[in-house]
């Protein structure tokens, strides 16, 4: 299908701005670009009944910062379901704030607590300090659900693009944590360590996300090329350290027609199933890069926001 006629002009939009792409900037410009640039076409934050700010502990004895969306009380006698979220931004840009309205939608919609995590970010954090404050979050919120009002027998994953790598990881080792979860929520994840697919051939520029851009991620975020080879880096195609991938969470996987990364998740969602797990995937036609935060824009996003929340409240058991 052609581009959706909304994604057009946002990104003609961006185009006659002019301004320095990503991978032009240095690492902290571009969070503070990105920071200014992300509500810009969001959809209108949701109420909560409660927002609250956390500080996690991490395995180094760092604390990280997290957020925690109530969208109705708790209900302590029916403890409620949860998603902990892992925002996008290729390890280096991104915070809770970026992805707050996206979160917001995710706890009212998808009718479940919402704890999102504020990982720390390359290039001052290297590989695998995203993957170990992702997982200890997880570790974490599941040894304190309770507190929360939340059912720790009924936990989600779920990302997008860096973030949704995150989420594939730590449903694989949280399977071999014994944390039992009900759904990987990947919204066009990463989850390969060479852009060698046909949309990285064909998409590489002029779609939002650029190869030059992932490749400045890439350089950010890995100590080395050895890292492009770790499973936690790239659980497509990573050998290094590769575990089993069997017995995992149901996965819903998201991705974007006209998206470099739209092959390599293709790829992850065979691969799941090559490894007898369930995978919902969806190929949102039109669409590029980061589309679910555009939800304020372009009319035809509110179509992918109600399947990821209908996908959670089915996994959870919530009408």
């Amino acid at each position: 299908m052609p581009l959706n006629p909304k994604i057009e002009q946002v990104l003609d939009m961006i185009a006659r701005a002019k301004r320095p792409k990503l991978h032009e900037m240095t690492a902290q410009a571009a969070r503070a670009s990105y920071e200014k640039s992300a509500p810009i076409l969001e959809i209108a934050s949701a109420p909560m009944f409660a927002v609250e700010d956390l500080r996690v502990p991490t395995r180094d004895g760092a604390t990280i910062r997290a957020r925690l969306y109530q969208a109705v009380e708790p209900g302590w006698a029916e403890p409620a379901p949860a998603l902990i979220y892992y925002h996008g931004g290729g390890f280096t840009v991104g915070s809770i704030d970026t992805h707050d309205a996206l979160c917001r939608m995710l706890a009212r919609d998808g009718k479940c607590t919402v704890l999102s995590v504020d990982y720390r970010l390359a290039p001052e954090h290297k590989f695998p300090t995203a993957v170990d404050d992702a997982f200890d979050a997880l570790v974490w919120l599941h040894a304190h659900a309770a507190e929360f009002g939340i059912d720790a027998k009924r936990l989600a994953v779920g990302g997008d693009s860096a973030g949704g790598t995150l989420a594939t990881v730590c449903a694989v080792l949280a399977r071999d944590a014994g944390i039992a979860l009900s759904l990987q929520l990947l919204i066009y994840p990463g989850t390969a360590g060479y852009q060698q697919t046909d949309s990285h051939s064909r998409l590489a520029d002029g779609f939002l996300l650029s190869g030059e851009t992932i490749q400045w991620f890439f350089d950010q975020y890995v100590r080395d090329t050895n890292d492009r080879d770790d499973w936690r880096f790239a659980p497509l195609d990573g050998k290094r350290g590769a575990p089993d991938f069997s017995g995992l969470a149901p996965a819903w996987i998201a991705t974007a027609e006209y998206d470099p990364l739209s092959d390599e998740g293709d790829a992850y969602a065979q691969k799941l199933r090559d490894h007898g797990n369930e995978v919902t995937l969806r190929r949102y036609p039109g669409m590029i890069h980061e589309f679910f935060k555009m939800g304020g824009f372009v009319p035809d996003v509110a179509h992918a926001h109600a399947e990821a929340a209908a996908a959670l409240r089915t996994a959870f058991g919530e009408q």
